[in-house]
C-alpha cells in the first residue's frame, strides 16, 4: 500500500514537472510585436539541446592555456615551394592538441549507452565535432580520424565543412558519430562560458578569445598570450578531478614543449 502510493506520488510530481507555464498576458498588450518563424535547424536542435540540458548532470571546468609559442610557430609557418605565409587557424592545432588529450584520457571519448546497466562504449576512434554558427541555426559536423591527419589536412577539413554547413550540403550523418565536440567563440569574442554537452558524447570544449595578459613567468611578469578553456562534462561518468587532470593536459598540449609536434 505504501509502495503505491509512493509510486503515484512519483507520477504526479512527474506530470506537474512536465506542465508548461502558460503566458497570463499576450506580448502585444504591452506594445508592438512581430511574429517570425523560428529557423529549421534550430527547431530540430532544440529537443537536444533539451535531452542533454534536461538529462546529463553537466559540470563545467574553467582554466586558461598559455599559447604564446604556439601562436609564434603558428603565425610563422610558410609554404616550403612559395615562401608565402600559410593561413592555418588556431582550431586546428586545438583538434590537434584534443585529440592527443582523449588518448590518454579515454572516458572523454565515450557514451553512456545504459546508465541502469553499468554499460558504457569507449569509442577507439577519434571524431572530433566542431560546431559552426550558421544563418540556420548551430550545426555540428565532426571531423573523422583526426588523428590521423596533419595540421594542413584539419585546417583544410574545417573549412570544408564550414562551406558545407552554411550551404547545407552536409549529410546529415556527417553530424552524428563524434567523439568529443570544440565549440569556438573566439572569432567573435569573451571568455568563458557554460556549454552544453553534445548527447551522446560526455564532454565539450569551449574556447574563447585568446588575449595578452601579465602572467608569473619564470619568477617573473611577463606578457603571454592565453587562451580561456571552458570544459563543460558529464558527472555521471567523469569526476572533477579527472576534468582537472584533462584539462592539465591540453594545457600542455597547447604549450611550448607540445606545440611543434601538433604540426606532424
Amino acid at each position: 500500500m505504501f509502495v503505491a502510493s509512493k509510486s503515484n506520488n512519483l507520477v504526479n510530481n512527474e506530470n506537474k514537472s512536465n506542465e508548461k507555464i502558460k503566458q497570463e498576458y499576450s506580448h502585444s498588450e504591452f506594445g508592438e510585436v512581430e511574429i517570425k518563424e523560428i529557423p529549421r535547424i534550430k527547431k530540430l536542435s532544440s529537443k537536444y539541446l533539451m535531452n542533454s540540458w534536461t538529462n546529463i548532470p553537466h559540470v563545467t571546468n574553467h582554466d586558461e592555456a598559455d599559447i604564446t609559442e604556439l601562436e609564434e610557430f603558428r603565425t610563422s609557418l610558410t609554404d616550403i615551394y612559395t615562401g608565402e605565409k600559410k593561413k592555418i587557424t588556431p582550431l586546428a592545432f586545438i583538434v590537434k592538441a584534443l585529440t592527443a588529450s582523449l588518448k590518454k584520457f579515454p572516458n572523454f571519448n565515450s557514451s553512456i549507452d545504459d546508465i541502469d546497466g553499468g554499460k558504457m562504449t569507449v569509442k577507439k576512434y577519434y571524431h572530433i565535432g566542431i560546431a559552426v554558427d550558421t544563418p540556420h541555426g548551430l550545426m555540428v559536423p565532426k571531423l573523422r580520424n583526426a588523428d590521423n591527419k596533419n595540421i594542413n589536412l584539419i585546417s583544410s577539413e574545417l573549412k570544408n565543412l564550414s562551406d558545407q554547413c552554411r550551404n547545407l550540403k552536409i549529410d546529415k550523418k556527417e553530424l552524428f558519430g563524434g567523439s568529443m565536440t570544440i565549440t569556438s567563440l573566439g572569432g567573435i569574442g569573451g571568455s568563458f562560458f557554460t556549454p552544453i554537452i553534445n548527447f551522446p558524447e560526455v564532454a565539450i570544449l569551449g574556447i574563447g578569445r585568446s588575449e595578452k595578459k601579465q602572467v608569473f613567468f619564470n619568477g617573473k611578469f611577463v606578457t603571454r598570450t592565453m587562451l580561456p578553456l571552458s570544459l563543460s562534462y558529464d558527472h555521471r561518468i567523469i569526476d572533477g578531478a579527472e576534468a582537472a587532470r584533462f584539462n592539465n593536459e591540453l594545457k600542455e598540449n597547447l604549450g611550448k614543449n607540445f606545440a611543434y609536434k601538433l604540426a606532424v
